[in-house]
């Protein structure tokens, strides 16, 4: 019977569709790169997703973010992505935390439920939390390193944490896993040198106005750095390129089987 994954199936076999249809993935971050991992994930038939951001859609974020529309500025980007992805997938669980994840209310969530952990978040401090959390109910995670004030979207490399060059983010990702025994950490980043933002006297006075909107939660914990400049093309690739991570990941055996690679 055909139905909206029936082109995934022709790729993946029948058996890896079923088994993406009972995982269900944490998606920390629902943003320019969160947004278009979960819509990859949607449209592959991940059965059940947790999102989490507290977030909510604003004029700024329409330039990168599939979520993000005139129609749903002001609303909680949490309840437009779970729309969206029943609007692919009726039968989709998901599950809205409108929440900032800190290193304080990391134990709110139900990590032993999660088959995989994507990392979308912009600071240090949630990225941390959320990769030791994964380590200690032995989940799989896959982390976002940096996509602002970037514009080649070719450059982005999934790879381990170890190994990545040229990003700071990454460089300072290293030195907290380093610090905090971790062996290996799964991320994508990008190799291309990041630009200095432009600021003239519109955008400086809407940055303004983003950081009064910021919570107190979040302006504790977001790392002190000048707004960076961000386009469509970038994140949503680094977005896609997790989302096809996840999907590998979880119907490695399955798709070995299907294809007669065991």
């Amino acid at each position: 019977m055909q139905n909206q994954f029936t082109r995934t199936q022709l790729l993946l076999g029948k058996t890896a569709i079923d088994k993406l249809s009972g995982c269900r993935v944490a998606v920390f971050g629902i943003g320019g790169v969160g947004g278009f991992v979960c819509e990859a994930l949607a449209r592959s038939g991940v059965g059940a997703f947790d999102l989490i951001d507290s977030d909510k859609v604003s004029l700024s974020n329409i330039n990168r973010q599939i979520i993000a529309l005139t129609s749903t500025i002001g609303q909680y980007k949490v309840d437009v992505m779970h729309e969206r992805m029943l609007d692919i997938n009726p039968e989709v669980k998901v599950r809205t935390y409108k929440t900032f994840v800190l290193p304080e209310n990391a134990d709110d969530f139900p990590f032993e439920e999660y088959d995989y952990i994507v990392d979308a978040v912009d600071t240090v401090t949630a990225k941390v939390s959320l990769v030791m959390k994964a380590n200690e109910y032995n989940i799989p995670i896959i982390s976002c390193m940096g996509a602002g004030n970037k514009l080649d979207g070719t450059q982005f490399k999934v790879s381990d944490i170890y190994k990545t060059k040229y990003c700071p983010l990454a460089k300072v990702m290293r030195h907290e896993m380093k610090k905090r025994g971790i062996k290996k950490l799964k991320v994508v980043y990008s190799e291309e040198t990041a630009l200095k933002p432009l600021h003239d006297a519109s955008t400086s006075e809407a940055a303004k106005k983003e950081a009064e909107q910021m919570s107190d939660a979040e302006e504790k914990h977001v790392e002190k750095h000048d707004v960076p400049g961000s386009i469509a093309f970038v994140p949503s690739v680094a977005g896609l390129i997790i989302g096809g991570e996840v999907i590998k990941d979880l119907t490695r055996a399955e798709f070995a089987a299907a294809r007669g690679l065991t």
